[in-house]
């Protein structure tokens, strides 16, 4: 079964498209006209002016996906049923670290892009993020999920572009940091059961009450209350261009 087959349901309500990240993957996608979504989930991201094929392992994800979305396949990265060279571009958005071959997935994108490949990740190096003061097995998690970027350098051959993708404090996206300066919601069930870390961590409940009582007695603004006057942060998110 794939993971998000399992933890999948709800997904779209919290994983909608923030405009601001959509529009770097847009400029990133250049000029192409074709685009393959790899692991496309509910279809956040997907360009409305681009011919755009998704492609996604799970049923769950699959049936959330909107009656106007983009045409889906059931399938997995590391083995794309796409012919070489098929797309203008192809995208990713959060979902390598789930792929159980990262470098034949990355392989395979190369395979069918003609022209450039736009993928969203997170660097594993990147420390900061305040939520692993009580989480501390997120920097583990990460280390274990996340592919360094070497790993893409590796894969496709040559030099990548890679840029920081800051996170919006009010970001609609619902992925793990999109909540670093509402930090009430992680004590929300319904978003963390859209969110996998959370998923993967297993039972948290301990850390989360020390979160709810830190917050209740303004311990937590004593010692993070400097982020409530950011517009946006960098928390390690990171698009990385070929082409």
């Amino acid at each position: 079964m794939e993971i998000y087959d399992a933890i999948g349901a709800g997904y779209a309500g919290r994983r909608r498209p923030d405009p601001r990240i959509g529009a770097r993957i847009d400029e990133a996608l250049g000029s192409a006209r074709t685009v393959l979504n790899v692991g496309a989930g509910a279809g956040s991201y997907e360009s409305r002016s681009r011919q755009v094929t998704a492609l996604e392992p799970a049923w769950t994800m699959i049936a959330q996906r909107p009656q106007d979305a983009a045409p889906v396949v059931q399938g997995r990265a590391e083995a794309l049923p796409f012919a070489e060279g098929a797309f203008d571009a192809v995208m990713a958005v959060l979902t390598v670290h789930h792929w159980t071959d990262k470098a034949l997935g990355l392989a395979e994108l190369r395979r069918v892009a003609r022209d450039r490949i736009v993928v969203l990740t997170f660097d594993p190096v990147f420390r900061g993020f305040w939520l692993t003061d009580y989480l501390p097995g997120l920097i583990a998690l990460d280390e274990a999920q996340m592919p360094p970027l070497s790993v893409f350098e590796k894969a496709w051959g040559g030099a990548i572009a890679v840029q920081p993708v800051p996170i919006p404090h009010d970001s609609l996206d619902g992925s793990l940091c999109a909540y670093w300066r509402r930090p009430q919601a992680y004590l929300d069930p319904d978003v963390r059961k859209a969110i996998s870390s959370f998923w993967a961590l297993g039972d948290v409940s301990t850390s989360l009450q020390r979160l709810e009582r830190d917050l209740v007695s303004g311990a937590w603004r004593a010692r993070y209350g400097g982020l409530l006057e950011k517009a946006e942060m960098d928390l390690g998110y990171r698009l990385v261009v070929v082409g």
